[in-house]
């Protein structure tokens, strides 16, 4: 008398059809393209299946060659700038609150300028000298910004 008692179950192992002993049924894709001289070896993947960073182990040096390239960090507003700035804002009773609202920057800005930590903005500088009619860029800086050039 046999029962489910007597079987046994192996868990994990699965049914494979008969003939098949596990093998694939043809060459993969990759085989047939090297049969008929597709490809040649070396223009497999070599990084395939890898979990590596997509933009190579070359974005790296890539980088550090970059930093060690500068020669000096980029220049930052020279002081006769952020003084003409600070001269012409307060001659026009603005805050840097103020002068930030009306060229649409922020305050901070507006100070860095003011202390020579900020790297030039041509376009920043721009708004400033249009708002307090002050030259800030090329010769005669503090100078009063003169009106359109007349014919």
């Amino acid at each position: 008398m046999n029962t489910d008692w007597d079987s046994k179950t192996v868990i994990g192992k699965s049914v494979r059809p008969a003939g098949s002993g596990g093998a694939r049924a043809g060459p993969t894709a990759y085989e047939r393209a090297k049969a008929v001289g597709a490809i040649t070896e070396n223009d497999r993947k070599t990084s395939a299946g890898t979990n590596k960073n997509v933009q190579g182990p070359d974005h790296q040096r890539i980088a550090k060659l970059d930093r060690e390239n500068e020669v000096a960090p980029p220049p930052k507003v020279a002081p006769s700038v952020g003084k003409a700035i600070q001269q012409g804002r307060q001659a026009l009773n603005l805050t840097q609150k103020d002068l930030g609202t009306k060229i649409m920057e922020k305050p901070q800005v507006i100070a860095e300028y003011e202390s020579g930590k900020a790297i030039p903005n041509p376009q920043i500088l721009g708004k400033m000298e249009r708002v307090l009619g002050v030259k800030l860029r090329g010769k005669d800086i503090g100078a009063p910004l003169g009106g359109p050039k007349k014919k």
